[in-house]
């Protein structure tokens, strides 16, 4: 199983953020805060790990909000219960993400390496000062390399960097490909294990998106940033970052082997408000609130819980491996449905390694780096015939939260 861990506190809020989190106060208003919110994480804990059994845990993430924010103290008393409740695995791999500015402000770099955290995720998103103001970063471009350094002197051997790219362009200008690719060199300069390079996805409500709509900022147009996906890609490997997945990168050893889990369909549990959780045809996620989730530990109730039924699990197994270069088992597929993908689906298959968009080896299905770019319409192909051809029902491989 893997465990995730939300953390939702920030010092502010990003201008492109849609995840949930709230603001940490300064003093004892963001102690008393902190320490509910601890409470109520090893409640939740404890309680699932009574639900699931003493199930294995092979990677811990913790995501946010911004887990750097976290006492070095409290990433070690999660570890603690975490080992207490669950049978962690001695090579789990155990990943907290962090800004560059938090982490140069404690000691939560070596604390957390003591605690047992292996792997890092700074979230960078630029070398320019003027697109991390633009983002709503509360760091400069100096910060963000300082925050390596401190990594490293912490004993940190796995860092993954965080990128974004496809920015609104400033002045009403669009971003060019040769900005990008200066960044990817910058950020390949700083020597990590991993990169992960995100599309910026506006999200609706937020203030980066807002400014889109009303005319204020300019993105590149669908050719642009393709052609920068494209080249940025290339570049990353010609450095020897071997992409795995559609935004992630990484040294030979390296990938992050909680994501892959979660493309591979594992079961996986999420403690903390907002954190969904996946076990076998059960899916809950709980309130996206920190007040309404704490509330809930103390009374130990559960969240609404939905079965995903047996073509709901097709899909997402399709949708989920597809986001891998490796792609999707075709020997997993007919464990799964009881069917043959490439009889049911030749005619498709054909156009798309005709087209260059995919590919077929070794037992897999797979999707090419062009073929990414266009995979969302790819698998609304797959999935506007899928119904009609699964078996009445799947196997339920669920660890047990009945």
């Amino acid at each position: 199983m893997l465990l995730y861990v939300h953390v939702p506190f920030c010092r502010s809020k990003c201008a492109y953020c849609s995840f949930y989190s709230v603001p940490l106060p300064q003093g004892a208003a963001g102690e008393d805060l902190l320490g509910s919110y601890l409470a109520a994480l090893l409640r939740e804990m404890r309680r699932r790990a009574g639900q699931c059994g003493r199930v294995s845990v092979e990677t811990i993430f913790f995501g946010g909000g911004t887990p750097s924010l976290l006492p070095g103290r409290a990433v070690a008393g999660i570890l603690d219960e975490a080992r207490r409740s669950f049978n962690v695995a001695a090579d789990a791999e155990i990943s907290l993400e962090a800004n560059p500015e938090s982490l140069l402000l404690s000691d939560l770099p070596r604390e957390a390496r003591k605690a047992g955290v292996n792997r890092l995720s700074i979230g960078v998103q630029s070398l320019d000062d003027g697109d991390l103001a633009l983002l709503g970063r509360a760091h400069g471009s100096r910060a963000a390399r300082a925050a390596v350094d401190v990594a490293r002197a912490a004993g940190f051997a796995s860092v993954n960097l965080d990128v974004m790219w496809g920015l609104p362009g400033r002045g009403g200008r669009a971003p060019s490909q040769m900005r990008l690719l200066a960044l990817l060199k910058e950020i390949a300069d700083l020597r990590p294990e991993h990169i992960s390079a995100y599309e910026l996805t506006p999200e609706r409500g937020t203030p980066l998106a807002d400014a889109l709509e009303k005319g204020e900022l300019v993105r590149p147009g669908e050719k642009a940033l393709a052609s920068m996906y494209l080249a940025g890609a290339e570049y990353l490997e010609s450095r020897g970052f071997l992409q795995y997945e559609v935004s992630n990168f990484a040294r030979l050893g390296f990938a992050c082997r909680h994501n892959l889990g979660c493309w591979q369909g594992k079961d996986y549990l999420g403690l903390g408000p907002s954190a969904t959780s996946t076990l076998g045809s059960r899916r809950f996620t709980n309130p996206a609130d920190l007040r309404e989730w704490i509330a809930a530990t103390a009374r130990g109730s559960d969240p609404p819980c939905e079965h995903l039924d047996a073509a709901t699990r097709l899909e997402e197994m399709l949708m989920l491996r597809l986001r891998t270069t490796a792609g999707l088992s075709l020997a997993e597929w007919r464990r799964a449905s009881g069917r043959s993908f490439p009889a049911d689906f030749a005619a498709l298959l054909a156009l798309l390694r005709r087209e260059g968009l995919a590919g077929m080896r070794n037992g897999y299905f797979f999707l090419t780096r062009t073929g990414m770019l266009v995979s969302d319409a790819i698998i609304a192909r797959f999935f506007a015939d899928l119904r009609e051809r699964v078996p009445s029902g799947l196997p339920d491989a669920a660890p047990g939260l009945d």
